[in-house]
């Protein structure tokens, strides 16, 4: 499995709709469930962002059919990153010829 982060506006459409955000957020756990993966958090956020997701899929073309999925419903707007964890990181420096 892949981690990857999403940083999440609201839309216009979603802030009119705010009440339906919760049930949203359900319909989101399942979609990646559905794909294969899983939402392992969840924030809503003040700043720059209103929500920061990171989540985990097992391939980028899953990664991006949940993120053009979520973002289809047109309730927010996503940026999506992949995401690589200590053991990984330590990985990638350590491969570095220098």
């Amino acid at each position: 499995m892949s981690t990857y982060i999403s940083l999440v506006n609201y839309t216009e459409m979603g802030i009119r709709k705010i009440k339906e955000s919760p049930g949203r957020l359900d319909d989101v756990k399942k979609l990646a469930r559905d794909l294969g993966g899983e939402l392992k958090l969840f924030y809503l956020c003040l700043g720059a962002y209103d929500i920061v997701v990171v989540y985990d899929m097992p391939d980028n073309a899953k990664a991006a059919t949940f993120a053009l999925s979520i973002g289809a419903v047109g309730a927010v707007r996503t940026t999506t990153m992949a995401a690589f964890p200590e053991a990984e990181y330590k990985d990638i420096i350590g491969a570095i010829a220098a």
